[in-house]
């Protein structure tokens, strides 16, 4: 792999900052480092070269006299300021060799302290090769010679048909180029320290407006925009406008300007819609209670009326029956949205199932029911008429929709400081396309889960269910696929007393733990409410 792969993929594996204020530290940073990287290579590049210049330039101040004294095997001693004797003024590490025919005949150094240069230096192998690859151009050329170390060595072509090399050791270029490149390390580094820390202060008091307007669009996001007044938060202060950050600042505030006029907009259509749906829905109670009145009176008439009239009777009872209900429900839930409180009062929750499922059963018998209960009693505080109410529709939600043999689960629990109600069928499932709104006012499906089923609600009592249930401070959940279909209930639970009975032993009156059998297998359709005793059930029975 090339180098610059594996430099790619280091840069690859470093952490990337994440905000905007470590992005700007880092790129500036970077950006300094690399600075200060070119700087350095630049000055070390020029003083390597500068210093190799002089010793080129000391090489042919010099010439072939150091070489030529070693060709003609002369002394110092005998030919003091000769031109090939002329050793003593030679600087101390000054390489000479002769080579005739590629081969090395001679080689010295002048060693510091020392007037002579005879005494030959040993040579490697490998040092007489580089020696013989030296080109005769007159140039300096580096060399590292295993014996000697790096040298600069030129060579010349010699009177007698041989080279003459010459050299000065590369120890003080080198020498010099380390102590810059650590001089240059050291300031670098304390400079890209100092401008980090620098930076960050600086990118971060840069920053604090648009700080500012993340830190209001995260209140913003917590808000309860779907319902209800909201009180958007102060506005972002105002900047620049010049500035980025300052136009965006003036943006956001613009942009919150017009979301908190549609919401005061919606509040204020919401609050004519739900008071006029309390005024309608208190006005049709007295006309729809007396049409079903009239129609109930002429239905007792003791003298002969048609069929047909009976039968047109008859529906009008029906149908203003069903309607007063749909006025009830609207009503309650308008008055749940206006938020007048509930009756508060502690409510055994486990009777409450006890009875909702005796009466389910009674009205589906074609349906399974089963029931598991805790151990304890079930104790919340609350409105017992509406949690009732709840009940009943989360079980006539079951019954309805689903058809005949399904079975039914329901289930009390405890789990930790909330009472969990479950209520779970077998059935096809809820539509796919309506789950997101099933809690929503007037939601129906377009085909009911039970076929041939006549009439139906107006869907209004999964509405009643959540409002009902977040008014006593809890929530209610769905968990719908094809083949189960699973409504969750939590409320706060009252803490159970010590020595509480169990829930059974009061549960129904005439029923005890001896009146049924441990587990009480399914019963068949139609079966009657005392196939299952309470005692039996808050043990884990189920009922058929």
């Amino acid at each position: 792999m090339p180098w610059w792969g594996a430099v790619a993929r280091l840069v690859r594996g470093l952490p990337r900052p994440r905000t905007l204020r470590a992005r700007l530290t880092a790129g500036l940073v970077v950006l300094l480092a690399l600075s200060c990287a070119a700087v350095g290579v630049a000055a070390v590049v020029e003083l390597n070269g500068f210093l190799t210049g002089r010793l080129d330039q000391q090489l042919r101040e010099v010439g072939p006299r150091f070489p030529a004294s070693l060709e003609h095997g002369v002394r110092p001693s005998d030919h003091d300021g000769d031109e090939y004797g002329d050793t003593r003024k030679q600087t101390a590490g000054t390489f000479g060799a002769r080579l005739l025919g590629a081969k090395v005949t001679h080689a010295a150094v002048v060693r510091p302290g020392s007037d002579s240069s005879a005494l030959t230096t040993p040579l490697s192998g490998r040092d007489r090769r580089t020696l013989a690859t030296v080109p005769e151009d007159g140039r300096g050329h580096s060399v590292r010679l295993a014996s000697l170390g790096g040298y600069r060595l030129m060579a010349t072509p010699g009177m007698d048909g041989d080279t003459l090399i010459t050299g000065l050791p590369l120890e003080p270029v080198e020498a010099a180029v380390h102590r810059l490149e650590s001089v240059a390390a050291v300031v670098f580094g304390a400079a890209l320290a100092v401008t980090g820390v620098a930076g960050a202060v600086w990118v971060r008091w840069s920053l604090r407006p648009m700080s500012r307007v993340a830190a209001t669009a995260a209140r913003v996001s917590e808000l309860p925009l779907a319902s209800g007044e909201v009180a958007l938060p102060a506005r972002v202060p105002e900047n620049d406008p010049r500035s980025e950050v300052g136009r965006v600042a003036t943006a956001f505030n613009r942009m919150l300007g017009h979301v908190e006029d549609a919401l005061t907009k919606r509040h204020a259509v919401e609050e004519r819609l739900r008071s006029f749906a309390a005024d309608a829905s208190h006005e049709l109670r007295t006309p729809v209670a007396s049409v079903r009145g009239h129609a109930e009176l002429a239905l007792l008439h003791p003298g002969p009326v048609p069929a047909e009239v009976t039968r047109a009777l008859e529906r009008i009872a029906a149908e203003s029956a069903r309607m007063g209900v749909m006025v009830d429900d609207l009503l309650l839930l308008a008055r749940l949205d206006a938020g007048r409180p509930l009756e508060r009062r502690p409510v055994d929750l486990t009777r409450l199932v006890l009875d909702a499922v005796t009466d389910a059963r009674a009205a589906g018998p074609g349906h399974r029911w089963t029931l598991e209960l805790s151990e304890e009693p079930v104790t919340v505080t609350g409105d017992e008429h509406r949690l009732q109410q709840v009940l009943g529709n989360l079980l006539a939600n079951a019954r309805l929709h689903t058809p005949e043999g399904t079975r039914v689960a329901v289930s009390l629990e405890t789990d930790g400081p909330a009472a969990v109600l479950r209520v779970h069928d077998d059935g096809p499932g809820i539509p796919e396309d309506i789950r997101p709104g099933v809690f929503e006012r007037f939601t129906r499906a377009e085909h009911r889960r039970r076929p041939g089923d006549q009439g139906g609600g107006a869907g209004l009592g999964l509405s009643i269910v959540a409002a009902v249930t977040q008014a006593h401070g809890g929530g209610v959940g769905l968990d719908s696929r094809p083949g189960g279909t699973t409504f969750t209930v939590r409320l706060p639970a009252d803490p159970a007393p010590e020595g509480a009975p169990d829930a059974g032993r009061d549960a129904a009156p005439g029923t005890g733990p001896d009146s049924a059998p441990e587990r009480a297998p399914e019963s068949a359709p139609g079966t009657g409410p005392d196939a299952a005793p309470a005692a039996a059930a808050r043990r884990g029975t189920s009922t058929g």
